[in-house]
């Protein structure tokens, strides 16, 4: 097993970009906690659909900053972000602090195929409405330069399992 690291691993990236299935098993291989910060928000307050429908999207936006500077106190966890969250100076500053944050990287076309496969997946507001693939395409070009901020890793046409692995031993450079 690789050294392990002392600081969290925080995974970020496009909906849809693997950071749920990968940062499960970067947890497993570690032996630490695997942390959703959408599944954190969820059993809080209800489901991010409704929050964003009966609250807005600034609502969410800050039960994510509680749930950064909450999780940024942890230590030795694996916490997958919401797709947006780290785009937030002040998320990334608490959970860059404490973490070494990965951004899972895939094209519009993958993250597409991926969403269309994930039948009985979670809801996305944000792309909700008329044609997805558009969506997709015009929200990754208005995150590339955040997005790009972080440490990138290329998931596309690779096994979750690969990704994982690509991630410990970056871990252990």
């Amino acid at each position: 097993m690789a050294r392990v690291p002392e600081r969290n691993v925080v995974l970020t990236g496009f909906m849809g970009s693997g950071k749920t299935t990968v940062g499960r098993l970067v947890a497993r291989e570690l032996g630490w906690t695997f942390l959703d910060t959408d599944d954190v928000i969820v059993a809080r307050h209800g489901s991010i659909e409704a929050i964003f429908a009966e609250q807005g999207e600034d609502a969410f936006r800050a039960l994510e900053r509680e749930v950064a500077a909450e999780v940024a106190r942890s230590q030795h966890h694996v916490i997958a972000t919401g797709g947006r969250m780290l785009l937030d100076p002040a998320n990334a500053d608490a959970l860059t602090a404490t973490g070494r944050v990965f951004c899972l990287v895939a094209d519009a076309d993958e993250i597409v195929r991926r969403l269309q496969a994930d039948i009985g997946g979670p809801v996305r507001p944000l792309l909700s409405g008329g044609d997805p693939a558009a969506a997709v395409a015009r929200l990754l070009d208005e995150r590339a330069a955040g997005y790009g901020q972080f440490e990138q890793v290329l998931t596309a046409d690779r096994p979750p399992l690969d990704i994982a692995t690509d991630i410990i031993r970056r871990l252990d450079a």
